[in-house]
């Protein structure tokens, strides 16, 4: 039997990397899109790099991913790349819609024309609920996203809902909650208290600025949640999924926890900052996992707890 073929846009990135690590692991052969540029980081994949096949394309050229597609035959497609930071979003806002929102309809487009039969999956956001409108968050829950970031995200996943239902594809989205991991990058604020504390820890750093401590996120583990992003494409059916742990911790109980870690305080050494607030603030996500657990059999495997004292371990291996 011919191995299964998957392309992964955005495999540098936190999810990419775990994504075809796990791929991998169920035998696919993975290709991986990334935009040629003179800064590509290799880092997260450096380990697989041997393993996978990369590729060029870009999600602002339609062209560059049908040839893609047609020179590669994936079966499966998952859309991982995006601009995905949402402070950026307020300063970069047509250019992460241009990515991040109509990115999706071309290489959905892409799809349509190469092979209509390739399976596709969409990363979409709990950042897409924003001001939320109902606790928990379902798949059915109001959207009412309060960034640039979540108004993108929120146009890809309704476009794949739309190219799903007129031109009977299998288009998936997932929409995940936060999902971190020691491979997050240091903009994200999770990443940012693992590594202030390493370094605090270690007498480089003397403290830690952030926003709002109260802002209170369904954190979970990033590689727990590629697998869910694997067994939606693995149905008889095309459907959307929320993927989140149903736990909701604050900012302030984060850093309380990467503090004791390494038995300080993290009064002591956390200074507010009010430029890390952003202009529209997001309070409370958390999100019902009840149909991925149900439909899918998946469920998180790692604690937040865990989570945290990974993160923090790993950085202080990083910074030694």
């Amino acid at each position: 039997m011919a191995k299964k073929r998957a392309l992964i846009t955005g495999i540098t990135g936190q999810d990419g990397s775990y994504l075809a690590e796990y791929l991998l692991e169920q035998g696919y052969d993975v290709i991986g899109m990334i935009r040629r540029s003179s800064t590509v980081n290799f880092e997260r994949i450096h380990h697989i790099q041997d393993k996978v096949t990369l590729v060029a394309g870009d999600l602002l050229d339609e062209v560059s991913m049908i040839h893609l597609l047609r020179e590669h035959r994936p079966s499966e497609v998952y859309n991982l790349a995006a601009q995905s930071f949402v402070q950026t979003s307020f300063s970069q806002p047509v250019f992460t819609g241009e990515v991040t929102g109509l990115g999706v309809t071309r290489i959905l487009d892409a799809v349509r024309v190469v092979d209509p039969g390739i399976r596709f999956y969409q990363a979409s956001s709990s950042e897409m609920f924003g001001k939320v409108q109902a606790v928990p968050q379902t798949e059915t829950t109001p959207f009412y996203p309060r960034s640039p970031y979540g108004v993108a995200k929120l146009y890809g996943h309704w476009i794949t809902v739309n190219y799903r239902e007129s031109y009977d594809m299998y288009a998936c989205s997932g929409i995940l909650f936060n999902h971190e991991s020691p491979r997050r990058g240091l903009e994200f604020v999770t990443r940012k208290i693992t590594n202030a504390v390493a370094r605090i820890k270690l007498g480089k750093d003397k403290e830690l600025r952030l926003g709002n401590l109260d802002a209170k996120r369904d954190w979970g583990y990033a590689k727990d949640y590629v697998r869910a992003m694997h067994l939606m494409l693995q149905q008889d059916t095309a459907d959307d999924y929320v993927v989140s742990t149903g736990e909701t911790y604050s900012v302030r109980r984060f850093c309380e926890i990467a503090f004791g870690h390494v038995g300080l305080n993290y009064q002591d050494y956390v200074v507010i900052d009010e430029r890390f607030y952003r202009p529209a603030e997001v309070d409370l996500l958390v999100g019902d996992p009840a149909k991925a657990a149900t439909k899918l059999g998946w469920k998180p495997e790692v604690s937040f707890e865990q989570l945290v004292t990974m993160m923090v371990d790993s950085d202080l291996q990083a910074n030694k």
